[in-house]
């Protein structure tokens, strides 16, 4: 069982609503989309190669990112779309009954040793509670992670002020021409 997470966050740790203004504004957020202005051929190289290769398996996500992942993504055309809909999607919900997208398996009740049983390789991407949730339980081993040099000042981040310790080596930076550091951290 391997977990990675791929996030983009601000310099203060903010990893909400990074790709559009709507996506996410509970708490009154305001600065969605922040992280679209960075976006540059380095990053875009990095993260295509990784989602290619198909490192990680199965993508694993909350049920706000699942919603969000799938208004948005099927409806789109090219190589992304269509790594997406092949992937196998892990979705952790006790509100949900039924998942809509292809390839996509509900997972209730203790997510955490439903994890465990599927033996899961797993990218998660955004899924804020659910990162919560596996760093508590010592599940998550890498992490990538975009980050912006921007300070948003509010907004939900990565890591909680009641998060347990946890302790990582840096295997990998890159900047890119915006000024963004991709950082892979591994336990």
């Amino acid at each position: 069982m391997r977990l990675t997470v791929v996030n983009h966050l601000s310099l203060d740790g903010v990893m909400q609503a990074p790709a559009s203004a709507d996506e996410d504004t509970r708490g009154g957020f305001a600065h969605g989309g922040w992280a679209l202005p960075y976006q540059d051929e380095v990053m875009g190289k990095f993260m295509g190669e990784r989602m290619g290769s198909g490192e990680g398996g199965a993508l694993l996500w909350g049920r706000r990112t699942y919603e969000h992942m799938h208004s948005y993504w099927p409806k789109q055309t090219g190589p992304i779309t269509d790594t997406l809909n092949r992937s196998r999607k892990y979705v952790a919900s006790n509100s949900l009954s039924e998942l809509e997208w292809e390839h996509s398996t509900l997972l209730s009740g203790d997510v955490p040793a439903r994890i465990r049983e599927l033996d899961l390789d797993a990218v998660i991407l955004g899924s804020g509670q659910l990162i919560h949730t596996l760093l508590r339980e010592r599940m998550i081993d890498a992490f990538v992670l975009t980050i912006h040099p921007l300070v948003l000042g509010s907004g939900l981040r990565l890591f909680p002020d009641d998060g347990a310790l946890a302790k990582f080596r840096l295997v990998e930076s890159i900047p890119t021409t915006t000024g963004v550091i991709i950082a892979v951290y591994e336990r």
